[in-house]
């Protein structure tokens, strides 16, 4: 009895630890180039693949901010609830990998990897472009 109660909470610890280095969650962005908070993002699975939507925004005076240089039809969208990453898929080596990140400043969509780091408070998210690419390092909110 003792031996099957020890290896449940065995099981049960790698289940937990396993699922705090996956990206589903709230994240804080963080700019690159200025180091300052910028908004909310919430990462969750839907069929199989990550997606990510801006759930708050930081400013206040940002808060109603559209989309102005994004194409199709995000364009002129608002960037609050707006969906920014998109087909992010498990590449099995710790990282989701194959999907698009959306910077509704430039506009521009990047693809995308998504790597946890530090136990899971830390994201590394990259977007790349050819041989181009940005790293942020998003702060695990819940």
């Amino acid at each position: 009895m003792l031996r099957l109660s020890i290896a449940l909470s065995a099981l049960l610890f790698s289940q937990l630890s396993f699922a705090a280095l996956t990206p589903v969650g709230l994240w804080k962005t963080i700019d690159e180039e200025t180091n300052e908070a910028k908004s909310l993002v919430r990462i969750s699975e839907q069929n199989g693949v990550l997606v990510g939507s801006v759930e708050k925004i930081l400013n206040p005076a940002k808060q109603d901010a559209i989309c102005e240089k994004c194409k199709g039809d995000k364009k002129n969208q608002p960037i609050l609830g707006l969906q920014i990453i998109e087909g992010a898929k498990d590449a099995g080596d710790g990282s989701w990998q194959e999907g698009e990140i959306l910077d509704p400043n430039n506009g521009k969509t990047y693809t995308l990897k998504l790597t946890p780091q530090e136990q899971g408070k830390v994201l590394e998210v990259r977007g790349y472009i050819a041989f181009f690419y940005r790293n942020q390092y998003w702060q695990r909110v819940e």
